[in-house]
């Protein structure tokens, strides 16, 4: 393993980290990782970084301290090979996923319906997201000892999906995510893809669960969190929670927003949608504006990143989308609702919230529809069945039947 642009080059890779705002302990962790992979390169013959990182592995060290390690030896990696300094990303050092520990046929699978998918125009959201599954899939028939696709047996697919005493395993949608790959992948392999789609697939139920929602009386107690200045939330914490409330944002798209987005001039919010690609123009009310802006002037760390909403530690960096869902459960905590296991604390009860309060005051569902960046107008439908407003109109009245009122009051 060549490491002379290594040690030629790491002080750039320190001082930047310095810059960055990452703790000295841990800028002295990396250094002396680099000094000991100069040092030791040559004696142990190691090829590339993965050896580095198996020589840990064999070791072997806590998972926790494998885990740190390969942190510190993926971003040496990327610095040495591609020149990139770290950003809190995944590095590449150990691929994550079933797809790696894939038997190459199963590989060849999972690559050919990826081609194919782009080829017809597949969003690369819904491909990653297929893929994965699929090759989870694949994995667990693998761990049974199938390597092919010719030895695919009803029996193992079963297994993957239902329990020994039957209890199904594998949700509507995995079975459609496998299904869906199949059918791209017919010309592949023609007779082991029609195989098991039309014979070894078990049918699955499609389980809807109730829908939660805000109560007037937690929409009231979220509001006077985000205004209380006494409270331990950040000017970051309740400006991404005034966007969520007020606009209806996902969380991916309230990471995704750059300082750009904000539109002073016009009192305008500019996105493209993580999920479906296609802009949104929101109009920048002043309680949202102003949100913002306090965040910007007093609170954002002055660093040279176009993403609006940053970490709070260095190194600085956007905020990811789960990290979007902690300021969620952070803003429930502060209002004191929703601390009970099962309990749904993300941002998208925001999103619903918004959605039936529209509608519960007679505005027309294409007009929200286009509020939250659906694809189809359609999509709105989902959020009827809390629109108590218009649900109420459609009870029928008992007067006619002969119930005691005093079985209602209770007596």
């Amino acid at each position: 393993m060549n490491v002379e642009n290594l040690r030629n080059n790491y002080p750039k890779l320190i001082t930047y980290m310095e810059t960055a705002g990452y703790s000295n302990d841990y800028i002295s962790r990396l250094r002396r990782e680099i000094q000991w992979i100069l040092a030791e390169a040559d004696t142990r013959g190691w090829n590339c970084y993965n050896n580095v990182y198996q020589h840990y592995e064999a070791i072997p060290l806590s998972p926790g301290k494998l885990e740190k390690k390969r942190a510190y030896i993926g971003a040496i990696m990327e610095f040495d090979l591609h020149g990139n300094y770290p950003d809190g990303k995944w590095s590449g050092l150990v691929e994550r996923g079933a797809y790696p520990k894939l038997a190459p046929e199963f590989r060849s699978l999972i690559d050919y319906y990826c081609m194919a998918a782009r080829e017809r125009g597949k969003k690369e959201s819904s491909i990653n997201t297929e893929s994965k599954n699929v090759s989870a899939f694949l994995l667990s028939l693998q761990d049974a000892g199938i390597n092919r696709l010719d030895d695919i047996t009803e029996e193992a697919v079963m297994s993957v999906f239902v329990s020994p005493d039957g209890e199904q395993l594998k949700s509507y949608n995995y079975r459609k995510f496998i299904s869906a790959v199949l059918k791209v992948c017919i010309p592949l392999n023609p007779d082991a893809c029609r195989k098991v789609l039309s014979s070894f697939l078990p049918v699955t139920k499609r389980v809807r669960k109730n829908i939660q929602y805000l109560t007037p009386q937690e929409a009231h107690a979220i509001l006077d969190a985000m205004d209380d200045m006494s409270n331990a939330l950040t000017l970051r914490d309740r400006v991404i929670g005034k966007l969520a409330y007020y606009t209806g944002l996902r969380c991916c798209d309230i990471a995704a927003m750059d300082l750009a987005s904000i539109d002073w001039e016009c009192d305008l919010i500019r996105i493209r949608q993580q999920k479906t690609e296609e802009p949104l123009e929101l109009a920048l009310t002043a309680t949202v504006g102003n949100a913002i802006y306090d965040y910007l002037t007093n609170e954002r760390p002055p660093v040279d990143c176009p993403i609006l909403f940053l970490t709070q530690q260095g190194p600085y960096r956007g905020m990811e989308s789960s990290s979007i869902w902690r300021v969620a459960a952070r803003i429930m905590e502060e209002a004191g609702i929703r601390q009970s296991k099962g309990d749904r604390r993300g941002f998208h009860i925001f999103r619903h919230h918004l959605a039936t309060t529209l509608l519960g005051n007679g505005v027309p569902q294409a007009v929200i529809s286009g509020a939250l960046g659906h694809a189809v107008p359609e999509s709105v439908e989902a959020y009827l069945s809390a629109d108590l407003v218009h649900l109420k109109g459609c009870a029928l009245s008992i007067a006619r039947f002969p119930v005691s009122e005093g079985v209602f009051a209770g007596e």
